[in-house]
């Protein structure tokens, strides 16, 4: 499962509307990939299609598609987001991490 913090949900909203996406029909993507300085970095992207190998969550009004290879590493997350002095954007709480860079867009198992 993952989970939509309610900072979240609200910039989701706002930034779906704003590039033409329909947030109560289409979907945001979230995966994993190789990358980042500890090695895996997370993508985020708005997406109308549901894949064969995609899995479906739906938390706090927000759809979430995470295909099958980016599962394993996401099961727990929460997605919030942070608009405070140290920066702005998404952060992934995630417990599965065991290290994460300083930056918060990379994370190693």
């Amino acid at each position: 499962m993952i989970k939509v913090a309610k900072t979240a949900k609200e910039k989701v909203e706002m930034l779906m509307k704003e590039e033409g996406f329909n947030p109560s029909q289409d979907y945001v993507r979230v995966g994993v990939k190789s990358g980042g300085c500890s090695g895996l970095s997370y993508d985020l992207k708005f997406d109308r299609t549901l894949q064969s190998d995609d899995k479906l969550f739906e938390d706090n009004e927000v759809r979430i598609l995470v295909n099958k290879k980016s599962l394993l590493y996401l099961i727990g997350t929460t997605l919030e987001y942070s608009g405070g002095l140290n920066g702005k954007g998404f952060v992934f709480n995630n417990p599965n991490a065991q290290r994460t860079c300083g930056c918060g867009e990379s994370f190693s198992l």
